[in-house]
């Protein structure tokens, strides 16, 4: 799957979880930059994450996580394994 493909995805996953069709993230996306992304709603978003690409995130990557780039080359590594 390319990168632009688990964007695809992403972007409407994250629209789900925050209830904003509107919502597009990128590479340098942070938690700081959408409304509404507390801990609480991290949670949500990394269940759902998980869910979309059945994949599973361990606790160290999911802390280590900076920025949206940074998930979708976890969630890429994950899908060339």
């Amino acid at each position: 799957m390319t990168r632009e493909e688990v964007y695809e995805r992403l972007n409407a996953v994250f629209a789900d979880v925050f209830d904003d069709d509107t919502l597009t993230v990128n590479d340098e996306t942070t938690a700081a930059d959408v409304d509404g992304w507390d801990s609480l709603v991290h949670i949500t978003l990394i269940d759902a994450v998980e869910e979309e690409f059945d994949i599973s995130f361990d606790m160290k990557t999911i802390v280590k996580l900076g920025n949206v780039g940074e998930m979708v080359d976890v969630i890429c590594h994950e899908l060339d394994s």
